[in-house]
């Protein structure tokens, strides 16, 4: 269980049972009693109200009041949240879009700074278009949850991704490409790279690919992606 998770599981765990201990904590989350002290130590900072009372019956408790000050969303987490204003915001069925822009400003003006550069240099790559009306969406599957978080990484420190990728007919292949943007045609995500081994640009739908991994090695350089006149950038 990696920190974040843990810090979560464990703010949980208190609002859940009201007083527990350390101890109790340790083997919840299978860690130390020293890494959940810093744990715990770290949750303050961030603003929420954990007391420590000593004493049988006692241990530590939050208070129900308490809630976090400082953002603990990951660029991907945001990136997720913008994605899918953006898509219902094409779809035309955003009825409340101003009070949804407010709200990501807010998150967006909490996050710390180097979260932002990474938000808006990820931001550069999305772009929001129409789905022509005869694409056939009846084979249409939901995009694997791995895959934000993998092409954070690669596209942030350009790296190749190799997945393996469904075609329309059903065959699968394992590919290696140069992500170079996303691109939004609600109710369709692709990803729009350049393909070494055909030497031109390639478009996947995210509901066809599986196992994606980005590729350690030299990274490559951004390339002008042709979009149609109808195809626009989406800003933070």
């Amino acid at each position: 269980m990696n920190t974040r998770r843990r810090q979560d599981h464990i703010v949980r765990t208190l609002r859940r049972t009201g007083a527990t201990t350390i101890a109790a904590l340790a083997q919840a989350v299978g860690a130390s009693k020293r890494t959940v002290l810093r744990d715990i130590s770290a949750l303050r900072q961030e603003g929420f109200v954990i007391h420590a009372e000593p004493g049988r019956g006692g241990g530590l408790k939050l208070d129900p009041q308490s809630v976090q000050t400082t953002a603990r969303l990951s660029v991907a987490e945001v990136f997720a949240l913008v994605i899918s204003v953006a898509s219902v915001r094409a779809g035309g069925g955003l009825p409340f879009s101003t009070l949804a822009d407010a709200g990501l400003a807010k998150i967006e003006n909490a996050l710390p700074p180097d979260k932002v550069r990474d938000l808006r240099r990820f931001m550069a790559c999305l772009y929001i278009g129409r789905l022509a009306p005869q694409v056939d969406l009846s084979t249409m599957g939901s995009p694997d949850a791995a895959l934000l978080p993998t092409f954070e990484n690669a596209f942030l420190q350009r790296r190749h991704l190799r997945f393996h990728y469904r075609d329309a007919k059903g065959a699968v292949s394992s590919r290696q490409v140069e992500p170079q943007a996303m691109l939004i045609l609600p109710p369709l995500w692709y990803l729009v790279a350049w393909d070494p081994a055909r030497d031109d640009f390639r478009h996947f739908r995210m509901d066809r690919i599986s196992a994606p991994i980005m590729v350690d090695g030299t990274s490559f350089e951004r390339r002008h992606v042709p979009f149609p006149d109808d195809v626009r950038p989406v800003r933070p």
